[in-house]
């Protein structure tokens, strides 16, 4: 074969003029798919500015836009995706799964109100279903949309219905027509007038009686927290005055536990992120989605300042450079609290502060576990992640992170000026520490009780909760909200305290004990507790997404397959990547272990 022979002369070949070039440029900077409209940016640029380059803020935009629209149109979200320069397959898929968003496309309408009503145990032992059935027909309105709501946090004042975010105590229809009548939309402001010392209300109960009880109770505010000596001893700690080593080991010997429901020590915590390569950073769960527990909410709504002296002086003596609080979106006037109090805080410090960042939840359970809480802090779905690595070494942002539960926090700042003693000297049973029980039901006096650890349901009901509600025996209890397992009355003798609950099937968790009486049924408390699951799953995983739906179903017959349920219970334990999926099948296997008689 000829082959040609090389030329020495290299000829210029015209691939594009410059015009040419240019409009490849034009058309390759536009986004793909549908183009945000100038009207729609411009409206997203009023409510979040023009810097909105933050990947992290995708959800307190999102949120931005829900409140002034009362919904997510699609138009908006091109604009946000736009704006924020992520593609629209992002912005979407983030805001589908939260329960809280609801995205509309073009021109559907969009309800004026939405009421949510609390179907949670304690709600629907007080009557939650009746007002759903209810209320769409007394308040005659379509632009009005009724919806059944998981648990809201407010178990001691059910039933609970929320107008937008107003929050309807012990509701009735009279009672939430009148709300709607009168539009009360937004949580009212408390006043920063009140005394509250926690140490003062050791082994009594903290939340309030009676019907009338306050939406917005009174509490401490940043002056009067510093008038009483707030901040003094995190300042003194910043000072030097104390060094770090000792303040973990009176944590250490304090026996302090976290109180979200996992139990690590809260000292060898800290510890190890110390230990761990700066910059680290905190991540607080104020998430408290458990069925059950208000425990959190209690305590921020009256004193939010000694949970912030907390974190304080935590991220000092670890190392933290930032701090990242996240809140459940349920809880409005919480966050309109503590949004206030930490400008006031950050306004006039006693000290020099790390950057603390509040961040709104959406209406998603799986937040509330450690790593889902982080992806969501970050702007993302809430699904958890694998681990190793742990988030103490590749947490928030793939810095190491010290995670807290609020209540941990909380009681930080009493630990250390009155002594590891003080804390371990409560208990009962060969049990140390005090434990915030979120206790409600078919008791007469529901509310947070901060009782000695390692009481006992019967000890409980009895001496804090002034009994039985009348007309009501005790049948059985939940001692650790929806995944802590269901026991019968005539096991009231077991300590209520983190590893006395295991062998029985169950756990302690945050201490959201739920009581129900000789006239409910065990099962019925089970299959409210596994919907609720089904619900919250974030569908990461088969076992959990499947399984859970599959449970629901089949706890509905009269007769449980209790061979097929148990095999779904064995793969959800073994093959679910968090605890949702594996604590989900406790509530199954408890009925069928102590109530056989209702499903046989």
């Amino acid at each position: 074969m000829n082959h040609p022979k090389p030329s020495d002369e290299v000829k210029a070949v015209a691939v594009a003029t410059a015009d040419d070039l240019r409009e490849t440029i034009r058309r390759k900077s536009k986004l793909k798919g549908r183009q945000a409209d100038d009207v729609s940016l411009a409206e997203v640029r009023q409510l979040i500015g023009v810097a909105a380059d933050r990947r992290d803020l995708l959800i307190e935009n999102l949120h931005k836009l829900n409140d002034e629209y009362r919904a997510l149109h699609d138009r908006h979200l091109v604009a946000l995706a736009k704006e924020m320069n992520l593609p629209m397959a992002e912005v979407y898929e983030v805001a589908t799964f939260y329960h809280h968003f609801e995205v509309v496309r073009g021109n559907d309408p969009v309800a004026d109100i939405t009421l949510r009503v609390c179907d949670g145990i304690a709600c629907e032992l007080a009557g939650a279903q009746n007002l759903l059935a209810k209320l769409p027909a007394i308040l005659g309105n379509p632009k009005i949309k009724v919806e059944a709501a998981p648990c809201v946090g407010r178990c001691e004042q059910a039933p609970v219905a929320v107008v937008h975010q107003y929050p309807v105590l012990f509701a009735t229809t009279d009672k939430v027509a009148a709300a709607v009548k009168n539009n009360l939309t937004t949580h009212p402001m408390a006043k920063d007038s009140a005394n509250f010392d926690p140490a003062a209300l050791a082994e009594k109960g903290i939340s309030p009686q009676g019907d009338n009880q306050a939406v917005s109770p009174d509490y401490v505010g940043y002056e009067s927290y510093r008038a009483q000596g707030g901040y003094a001893l995190a300042k003194e700690i910043v000072e030097g005055k104390k060094d770090s080593e000792s303040i973990v080991k009176i944590m250490e010997s304090s026996g302090l536990r976290g109180l979200g429901g996992a139990g690590f020590p809260a000292g060898r915590k800290w510890r190890i992120v110390r230990d761990q390569v700066a910059p680290k950073l905190m991540a607080v769960n104020i998430d408290e989605g458990e069925p059950g527990t208000f425990k959190d909410r209690t305590y921020l709504e009256r004193d939010p300042h000694r949970f912030l002296e907390g974190l304080l002086i935590a991220a000092n003596v670890v190392g933290i450079d930032a701090c990242y609080i996240y809140l459940r979106d349920e809880y409005h006037g919480c966050r309109e609290l503590l949004e206030l109090e930490l400008a006031k805080l950050i306004a006039n410090p006693p000290f020099k502060l790390p950057l603390i960042e509040l961040r709104r939840g959406a209406g998603a359970y799986i937040c509330g576990e450690e790593s889902a809480m982080i992806e969501s802090i970050e702007g993302k779905r809430g699904e958890p992640r694998m681990r190793p690595p742990y988030i103490a070494q590749v947490g928030l942002f793939g810095r190491p992170t010290l995670e807290h539960n609020f209540e941990t926090l909380y009681w930080v700042r009493d630990i250390v000026q009155r002594g590891p003693e003080w804390f371990s000297s409560f208990g009962r049973h060969d049990r140390k520490g005090l434990r915030s029980y979120s206790v409600s039901g078919r008791v007469k006096n529901p509310g947070v009780k901060l009782a000695p650890a390692g009481i006992t349901i019967q000890e409980l009901i009895d001496e804090y909760c002034g009994g039985m509600q009348d007309g009501h025996k005790f049948y059985g209890y939940l001692p650790g909200g929806a995944s802590g397992g269901i026991l019968p009355a005539t096991m009231n003798d077991i300590p209520l305290d983190f590893d006395t609950l295991q062998p029985y099937g169950c756990f302690i968790g945050s201490a959201a004990v739920m009581v129900f009486g000789d006239k409910d049924k065990a099962r019925d408390m089970a299959l409210n507790v596994m919907h609720f699951f089904e619900h919250e799953s974030c569908g990461q995983c088969t076992p959990c997404r499947v399984g859970t739906s599959k449970a629901a179903k089949l706890m509905q017959s009269p007769s449980w397959d209790q061979n097929t349920l148990e095999d779904l219970a064995t793969v959800m334990v073994d093959a679910s990547i968090c605890g949702l999926g594996q604590a989900a099948p406790n509530p199954i296997r408890c009925i069928a272990k102590y109530f056989p008689e209702e499903i046989a």
